[in-house]
């Protein structure tokens, strides 16, 4: 299955952001539960981070990301790539 990476930056306070974190760590479980492999994360030292995750097509992609919950709640805006694994 192709790899897929969103690459966010916050766009809200802490205070609303966290509101939305246990929503978004939970979908992210359930995506991993369902065979996507995702992992997800911030950056240590600026605001934002990344989901990485396996997905059939870019439009399944687009499908899992606008279903997290930090994209629901407009928390994050974000870029959608295809990453292409070259070592492994």
């Amino acid at each position: 299955m192709p790899l897929f990476v969103k690459i966010e930056e916050g766009i809200v306070d802490k205070v609303e952001f966290d509101k939305h974190v246990q929503a978004h760590k939970a979908y992210v479980q359930d995506l991993i539960a369902k065979g996507h492999r995702a992992k997800t994360g911030y950056w240590a030292k600026q605001k934002g981070g990344m989901l990485l995750f396996e997905a059939d097509s870019m439009d399944e992609a687009k499908i899992i990301v606008a279903r997290d919950p930090l994209v629901i709640n407009n928390c994050v805006k974000y870029r959608l790539h295809e990453w292409r694994v070259v070592v492994e």
